[in-house]
């Protein structure tokens, strides 16, 4: 288990912001957050809402002696969740990464679907790990409004590992992993954080969650900027939702139906694979710089040299 320890602020630039940690995350990610096309029931009305009303009284949630001590602490907290690998989850990555950068847009048409809504090339990923011997398969969450918590559903993979005797482990696999963050109005900060955030997140459950409660309190720190309270679709309890372990696992293999024909709507697939694409790359440009970050270990003072 990777240690750290808290730093105060030591190079504040003309912006009030830490110039250390920005320098570490400002050259991840550069592709940016794609569009996650998930149904959400009645959220462009709900979004309405919700700013027309002002979402209610925004809380105080810190003061702006925080802002950059506050942003600091969660990029290392980002950090050391991304140092924490174990071999599966390191060698299931790169996996995933050779097989999307070996698809073609053919594979943006699988399975009978009129309405792709990307999910094409979430069943092109599961076959191909199917066929790599992953007991890989297509997951399905689907959960109800409940107060101020919208409904929504959303398709993500899972990758159940079979560890001989012991119980077995979970993988999550989302494709579209930054899209889920994305803010109105976010900050600079925000943004350097968001897009520290591999593009394809490939880890455990309990990983899954540590980073969604971190971003949620990066998220209230950017919105806090702007007078803004946090929307509910932004909120813990709705991003756990979109991942429950209870969501209902596709079976069997997925095949291309014979008689697919190509339609507008595998549009989204074809650019969310030349999105992964170009992020891929990017990402394993960046995984080089952070095997030297985990290997002296997160909080260091060689960061800065980084």
């Amino acid at each position: 288990m990777l240690s750290y320890e808290r730093r105060a602020p030591v190079v504040v630039g003309g912006s009030g912001i830490r110039t250390d940690w920005l320098g570490r995350l400002g050259g991840a990610g550069g592709a940016g957050a794609g569009f996650s096309h998930e149904s959400e029931h009645d959220l462009a009305a709900m979004v309405s809402d919700f700013l027309e009303s002002g979402g209610g009284a925004a809380e105080t949630w810190y003061s702006s002696d925080g802002y950059d001590s506050g942003f600091s602490d969660l990029a290392d907290d980002i950090l050391v969740y991304k140092c924490s690998v174990d071999q599966y989850e390191s060698d299931l990555l790169s996996v995933v990464h050779s097989l999307i950068l070996s698809m073609s847009e053919t594979n943006c048409q699988l399975g009978n679907l009129e309405i792709c809504n990307t999910s094409c090339v979430r069943f092109s990923l599961v076959k191909l790990l199917q066929s790599s011997g992953y007991n890989a398969a297509v997951c399905s969450a689907k959960w109800q409004s409940f107060g101020k918590l919208p409904g929504g559903e959303h398709e993500f993979i899972d990758v159940i590992n079979h560890r001989g005797k012991g119980c077995p482990e979970r993988y999550i696999i989302d494709i579209d992993f930054r899209s889920h963050f994305e803010i109105a109005r976010a900050v600079k900060p925000y943004n350097l954080l968001l897009n520290s955030l591999p593009a394809i997140y490939v880890g455990s459950d309990i990983k899954l969650k540590q980073i969604l409660r971190t971003m949620v309190e990066a998220a209230k720190f950017s919105l806090k900027q702007n007078s803004m309270p946090l929307p509910p679709w932004r909120s813990v309890a709705y991003l756990e939702a979109k991942w429950d372990c209870t969501s209902q696992r596709g079976s069997g293999l997925y095949e291309k139906s014979s008689d697919q024909t190509w339609s507008p709507s595998h549009q989204h697939c074809i650019g969310l694979l030349k999105r992964l694409k170009f992020s891929i790359q990017t990402d394993i440009q960046e995984s080089r710089k952070h095997r030297i970050v985990c290997g002296i270990g997160v909080g260091s003072n060689l960061f800065e040299s980084v």
